[in-house]
C-alpha cells in the first residue's frame, strides 16, 4: 500500500468525485442503472463516514443521443443542446431514485464557465453548494450543455469537476474512468508501458505521457485529466485517476488503499487561496496607497483601509479582484475588493467613521481585508 495515498485520501473530509460519459452511459448504450446505482451506494457509504461528497457526472449528451437513436456525436451546437436536454432528464432522475434508494437526497446543479468566472455568480454558486452539503443533500453537477457555447465552455467535465474541487476548497478530486490510472504510455499501443502510481500534480512529464482523447462517446482523455489535477492543485485538492467499475474504489479510496494514480497537491489549502488570488483572476482595477498604507500592508500584515488610498484606477465591483500599487507605481498585492471603484473613489483619504454619510450605508471598514488579500512583492 502506499502511504501518502492512504492518508491524502484517508483524511479527505470534503470530495468531488467525477464520472466519465463512456461509464455513466456503458460506452454510450443508455444510462449504466446497475453502475450510476453503485457509485451512489458508495456515495452514501462515504458521507455515513462524515464526508462532504459532491457528484460532477457526465452522460446528459451521450443518454440524449440514445434516446434520440443518434449513432454518432452531432457537431452542431443545437443539435448537441437538444441532446443534453433530452439526456438531462434521465440522468437527473436516475441519480435521485439510486441516492434515495440510500436516504440521501439530491440536487441538480448546471454549470456554466461564466457562472465561474464571473465573482458574483461565483460565490452563489459556492454558497448554494455549501448549505446543500450542510444539509446532507448530494448536489449533482453537470455542464448546463443547452445553453453553452465554445465561448463559455468548460471543454469537459474533468476541467469543471477541478473548477468545482476549488470553488468548495475540496481535499480531493476523484476522477473515475474507463483506465486504470495512468501509465507512461498508452499501454493499448506501448505494451512496456509503465503504470504511474504516485506523482506531483503540475509536473510537466506528466502531460507528455498523457496522450489525446480516447473514447468517440466523451470529450476527454488522459490529457484532461492530468490538466484537472494540476488545476485542482492550485486549491490543494490532491487527484486520484482511478478505474470506475473496480470494486468499492471510493470507499476502498478513503479507508487507504492505493487504486489509481495520485497525483499529490504541492500547495497547502492556506496558500493555494492566496495562490488562486495572485495568479488566476484577471484584474478589473487598482487602488494606489500612500507609504504608509504600503508599509502596513507589505511589512505589517495589514488590512488595507480606504484612508491610505490616494488614487483608485478602472472600473470594477465589490468582490473583483484589484491590484495594491505604491506611490512608485509597484504592485505590492492584489486582493478581493469590499466596495465598488464607484464606492472606492469617495472613501480615498476617508476614515470608516465617514462611510455612511458618502455612501449611505456603512459596511466593511476595510478595502482589502488581510484574510483576502496576497502579497505580490
Amino acid at each position: 500500500m502506499n502511504r501518502l495515498n492512504s492518508t491524502v485520501l484517508r483524511d479527505a473530509k470534503r470530495i468531488v468525485v467525477k464520472v466519465g460519459s463512456s461509464l455513466v452511459t456503458n460506452d454510450g448504450r443508455g444510462l449504466d442503472e446497475a453502475a450510476i446505482g453503485e457509485w451512489c451506494r458508495q456515495l452514501a457509504v462515504l458521507i455515513g463516514d462524515g464526508r462532504e461528497v459532491i457528484m460532477v457526472s457526465s452522460g446528459a449528451i451521450a443518454e440524449g443521443m440514445k434516446r434520440l437513436g443518434w449513432t454518432s456525436r452531432p457537431t452542431a451546437i443545437q443539435e448537441l443542446q437538444a441532446a443534453a436536454a433530452v439526456g438531462q432528464m434521465g440522468l437527473a432522475q436516475m441519480y435521485e431514485t439510486k441516492l434515495r434508494a440510500h436516504q440521501l437526497g439530491s440536487a441538480q446543479v448546471l454549470l456554466t464557465h461564466a457562472d465561474l468566472a464571473d465573482r458574483e455568480r461565483y460565490l452563489n454558486a459556492r454558497s448554494t453548494l455549501l448549505t446543500l452539503l450542510k444539509l446532507g443533500v448530494v448536489p449533482v453537477i453537470n455542464e448546463n450543455d443547452t445553453v453553452v457555447n465554445d465561448e463559455i465552455k468548460f471543454g469537459d467535465n474533468d476541467t469543471l469537476g477541478a473548477l468545482v474541487a476549488n470553488l468548495v476548497e475540496a481535499d480531493a478530486l476523484v476522477i473515475l474512468t474507463d483506465q486504470k490510472g495512468l501509465f507512461t504510455a498508452d499501454p493499448r499501443k506501448v505494451p512496456t508501458a509503465r503504470f504511474v502510481h504516485e506523482a506531483k500534480a503540475g509536473d510537466a512529464a506528466l502531460e507528455a505521457m498523457a496522450g489525446g482523447a480516447g473514447s468517440i462517446i466523451g470529450r476527454g482523455g488522459m490529457i484532461t485529466k492530468i490538466l484537472a489535477a494540476k488545476r485542482a492543485a492550485g486549491s490543494g485538492a490532491s487527484t486520484v485517476i482511478a478505474w470506475g467499475r473496480e470494486p468499492d474504489a471510493l470507499v476502498r479510496l478513503i479507508r487507504g488503499d492505493a487504486i489509481g494514480t495520485l497525483l499529490v497537491a504541492q500547495t497547502q489549502k492556506t496558500q493555494a487561496r492566496k495562490q488562486w488570488m495572485a495568479d488566476h483572476l484577471q484584474l478589473r482595477g487598482t487602488v494606489v496607497v500612500d507609504a504608509g498604507a504600503a508599509a502596513k500592508v507589505r511589512d505589517e500584515g495589514k488590512s488595507l483601509l480606504p484612508i491610505g488610498m490616494v488614487q483608485v484606477e478602472g472600473d470594477f465591483s465589490r468582490g473583483d479582484v484589484i491590484a495594491v500599487k505604491g506611490p512608485d507605481g509597484t504592485e505590492i498585492a492584489r486582493g478581493l475588493a469590499n466596495y465598488a471603484s464607484a464606492e472606492a473613489r469617495l472613501l480615498c483619504r476617508k476614515p470608516s467613521s465617514e462611510f455612511e454619510k458618502l455612501l449611505g450605508y456603512a459596511a466593511e471598514p476595510e478595502m482589502l481585508h488581510r484574510d483576502n488579500l496576497v502579497l505580490t512583492r
